[in-house]
This record gives C-alpha cells, sequence and structure tokens, in this order.
C-alpha cells in the first residue's frame, strides 16, 4: 500500500488531478476534500495525494466565481464532504451559504481569508499572493494530518515535496522577475494582479479604484479611466497585464489601445486555463508570458 502513495506523490506532484486510492496506512480512503475553486482544489489534490479523494466545485473557465450560481449537486458535494477550502473574503459566498444550509459534524471548513485576515471588501484574490499560497500549504497540511492522523507521515512528505519540487519553477521564475525588472512600470486591468505584482516588485499605476471596480463589475470613476487612458497614450507603462476572463468591452477596447501603442498585453485568468493544469503550471505559464513581456519592454 505504502508503495502506491509513493507512486501518487510523484504523479500528484506533477499533474493536476486529484489523487485516489488506499492510505499509507493501508486503509479504505475514506477522506473527502472539496474546494469551492480549483486553484486551491489543485493544491489540496497535490497535498492529500493518494490519501483522499478531491474534487473541486468552479472547474470551467468559462465560468466566473463571483457569480457563480451554485446547482443541488454542489451541495449534495459539500454536504458529503470532510474537508472543505473557501476561498472567503467575498469572493465565494455562495459556497458558505450552502454548507450553513447542511450542517455536518466533524467537517472541517478551511476560509482562507480568515486564515490570513483578509476581510469581505478587501482584494479577494488571495490565490495570487505568493505568501498567502504558502500560508494555505501549511494549514492544508495541518488540517489533514487532524483529519487523518494514521496517515500523518505521508502529509508531511507530500508537503516537503511539493514546497521543493511542485513549486520549484514557480518560486524561480518569481525570483527572475523581481531580480531583473523589478522597478518598472506596468499597468492592470484588475487588481486580481496586485499582489502578484508586488511580490515581483513590479511598480503597478493603474488606480486602485479602476482596477476594483472592474474586479467587482462597476462603472470605474471617470477619473480613474482617464488616468488610465493616459498612461496607455502617453506610455508611462510597459506592459498591460489582462485578465482575459473579465474582457468588458471597455476593458477590450484599453487592451486595444495599449496594443496600438505598441504596449505589450500579458494576459492571466482567475481560475485554471486550461481547467487540466496545476496550479503551479498555470502560474508559471502566466509568468513565462510575463517575463517575455517584460523583456521585450526593455530591449
Amino acid at each position: 500500500m505504502l508503495l502506491l502513495c509513493v507512486f501518487t506523490l510523484v504523479v500528484v506532484i506533477t499533474g493536476a488531478g486529484p489523487g485516489r486510492g488506499p492510505s499509507a496506512s493501508g486503509a479504505s480512503t475514506t477522506l473527502r476534500v472539496v474546494a469551492a475553486e480549483n486553484f486551491w482544489g489543485s493544491v489540496a489534490a497535490q497535498l492529500a495525494g493518494g490519501c483522499a479523494q478531491t474534487r473541486s466545485i468552479i472547474t470551467n473557465p468559462a465560468t466566473d466565481p463571483h457569480d457563480y450560481e451554485p446547482t443541488p449537486s454542489d451541495g449534495k458535494t459539500l454536504a458529503r464532504a470532510q474537508y472543505v477550502i473557501v476561498n472567503g473574503a467575498g469572493y465565494d459566498a455562495w459556497a458558505q451559504k450552502l454548507l450553513n444550509a447542511n450542517p455536518v459534524g466533524g467537517r472541517r471548513v478551511l476560509d482562507v481569508g480568515k486564515l490570513v485576515g483578509v476581510k469581505e471588501g478587501a482584494n479577494p484574490h488571495l490565490w495570487y499572493n505568493p505568501a498567502f499560497v504558502r500560508r494555505v500549504i501549511d494549514q492544508i497540511t495541518s488540517d489533514l494530518k487532524q483529519l487523518d492522523p494514521a496517515d500523518a507521515a505521508y502529509f508531511g512528505r507530500q508537503h516537503s515535496a511539493y514546497l521543493t519540487q511542485g513549486l520549484r519553477q514557480y518560486d524561480a521564475l518569481r525570483a527572475q522577475i523581481r531580480q531583473t525588472y523589478a522597478g518598472t512600470a506596468v499597468g492592470s486591468t484588475e487588481s486580481i494582479f496586485v499582489s502578484l505584482g508586488q511580490d515581483l516588485g513590479l511598480k503597478i499605476l493603474t488606480p486602485p479604484g479602476f482596477m476594483n471596480a472592474i474586479s467587482e463589475g462597476t462603472e470605474p470613476a471617470a477619473a480613474d479611466k482617464a488616468a488610465l487612458d493616459r498612461q496607455i497614450e502617453t506610455k508611462q507603462i510597459k506592459v498591460l497585464v489582462f485578465n482575459t476572463q473579465n474582457a468588458t468591452p471597455d476593458v477590450q477596447a484599453l487592451v486595444e489601445k495599449a496594443k496600438g501603442r505598441g504596449i505589450a498585453v500579458s494576459t492571466i485568468t482567475e481560475t485554471l486555463d486550461p481547467a487540466n493544469l496545476s496550479f503551479q503550471a498555470w502560474q508559471s505559464q502566466q509568468l513565462q508570458r510575463l517575463a517575455a513581456a517584460l523583456a521585450g519592454a526593455h530591449r
């Protein structure tokens, strides 16, 4: 049985799907893990490995998590879960409503917003903050050990392998961009990029009010729109970061204007795209695109 779990470690660390199979202790897998969104679900699946069954509710890249309407099937999935991960911070309030409607004794819930101290009204894109990602990794591992003490050592090995192997490229790309391009002025169509941009040492010039309004689906203030328009027109920014899953006509017009002025556009998404990628592969691909855009802007 242990050999199967070791094999699952390699498969799950390099892939994206949930681990399934017997636990390291030889017992049948009974631990059911459910994440509201697949970015946290991917992390949980890789940490749980072959000792749990992990599912994510939102997996379609075309789905906007902000406006997601849960189905009766989602309610049943959460009701059967022993461990649930929600983003919190007002991002997926629907998930908490489903949990409240189906109280289950002994079920453990990780609210990432509460874990990292981010309340509703602040930037809810917590998975784009590398420091928060590390805290979630540590907390998931701790929770898995408490839910399944017999496999605590296995979860510890999963944790170590994920940090040293799984996230190696993600960490290296961030360090490379920080070392090479720190201080570069960039723009962002919304707040999803702010925490990562700060981690990379980039200077985000876009008015916060504009980014927050686009993220929340409201109309940006005229002054904020004019400010970003001037930044593009006068090429104050070297790169514009664009969330393709929130391409309103106004945002698309800004993207086209940036391209017309010779400003590189680097794309990101809110959820895994394509959906079969792991969290780290998805993030690494986006970081590679950003690094290429920054390199082109500095030629």
